[in-house]
């Protein structure tokens, strides 16, 4: 799986699970998402209340999930930490009601804002390393299972249930261009320190990189919220057309995670003063095309790395242009690898077949001027796969 996409996964589960139920739908607006099944004699039904543990009051409008427990056969959606089986939403009183379950073993969980949220909670990676589908579902649950309730659903029965929700962390923070101005409509990443493991000798090891749904404001401030309680580190992301490409600023105002300070925040604590200064200077646009060594025609498409020298740490990637051009902005001035991977000719453009070149590196050390860098691709294509 490619590193962008599994920095992604936590954004894709919460995206997924939330998907129509991010806002209320009002009498008349004809949302199923809210619509309530009519009971079934030969299924089940699970009824309950959502608490705020830090109140005691009722949790209204949370999203309240059913998740399958994991079976031989269970089916697990890498984008997904907790697939939800059902969904709804509780009232005024925070109770709620599914009917229509099927008969089965579930776990129940709610999520509200301010609550801890398991789409920020759970390793994914972790998760991702289990053999088997099976094996990835219980591992989630295994993480979750402080906030879960064991649910079981049978035929033509009720079930009810109580869930507590607990307040969740907060770090709040402003980022800042190095001139004092604010940096407005910044996006970003966010690291947890796992217990064990260590990570260039210097910080702890950190869980993937997740991002979170929410841009600093108009004085460039930022609040991130629903976090257990640990140790993170804090990235901003400067405007790109894809989260891949966009340059990056982490804590301690360096451009590297493995360099950031981290802060530490105790359960429900909103800690203040996580802030990030983004330098002016010393950034550089990287530039320049790809093209076939053979004859110089540029291929139908390719997609370029900048990893770093040093640990082949990917810092950014971005597509090949239709030109052959292709630019990475506000890269920081040290050594790099740049990589090409996935360049091809399509059938019909420059023969009868596609064409697939094998994948290159070459050394870049950035520095002011970068407008040139030219990629020549070897007319060789990588060998076939084998049987």
């Amino acid at each position: 799986m490619r590193d962008g996409a599994l920095r992604g996964l936590r954004g894709m589960f919460r995206g997924l699970l939330l998907a129509g139920l991010a806002a209320i739908c009002f009498v008349g607006a004809g949302c199923r998402q809210w619509s309530h099944k009519k009971p079934d004699p030969a299924k089940g039904a699970v009824t309950g209340i959502v608490i705020c543990e830090d109140t005691g009051k009722p949790a209204r409008f949370a999203n309240v999930v059913l998740t399958r427990a994991p079976e031989k056969d269970v089916k697990f959606n890498v984008s997904e930490a907790l697939p939800a089986a059902e969904l709804t939403v509780s009232d005024l009183d925070g109770r709620f009601r599914l009917e229509a379950v099927e008969p089965g073993r579930y776990y129940a969980y709610a999520v509200l804002d301010g609550y801890l949220d398991p789409a920020k909670s759970i390793d994914i990676k972790q998760v991702l390393a289990m053999p088997d589908e099976k094996s990835r579902a219980t591992e989630a649950i295994r993480q979750w299972k402080d906030h879960l309730v064991d649910v079981t659903v049978g035929v033509n029965r009720v079930a009810e249930v109580t869930i507590l929700i607990e307040r969740g962390a907060e770090l709040r923070g402003a980022v800042q261009y190095d001139d004092g101005s604010p940096a407005i409509g910044m996006r970003f990443q966010v690291a947890r320190k796992r217990a064990q493991g260590d990570l260039s000798g210097s910080v702890g090891s950190l869980s993937e990189p997740w991002s979170i749904d929410v841009s600093s404001d108009g004085h460039g401030r930022f609040n991130l919220s629903d976090l257990p309680a640990g140790e993170y580190t804090v990235c901003t992301l400067m405007p790109a057309e894809t989260e891949e490409a966009a340059p990056m600023v982490c804590l301690g105002d360096v451009f590297r995670r493995k360099n950031a300070k981290t802060v530490k925040v105790a359960a429900g604590e909103v800690l203040d003063g996580v802030d990030i200064t983004i330098p002016l200077s010393g950034l550089v646009t990287v530039n320049g095309t790809v093209t076939v060594l053979a004859d110089g025609h540029v291929p139908d498409g390719a997609t370029l790395h900048l990893l770093y020298a040093d640990n082949r740490e990917e810092a950014r990637n971005v597509p090949m242009q239709e030109d052959g051009n292709f630019s990475f902005p506000y890269v920081p001035e040290d050594k790099y690898i740049l990589r090409v991977t996935g360049a091809v000719d399509h059938a019909g453009k420059h023969g009868g077949k596609d064409h697939a070149y094998a994948d290159m590196e070459i050394p870049v050390t950035v520095k002011d001027g970068m407008d040139d860098v030219h990629v020549q691709l070897a007319n060789v294509a990588p060998p076939p796969p084998g049987p």
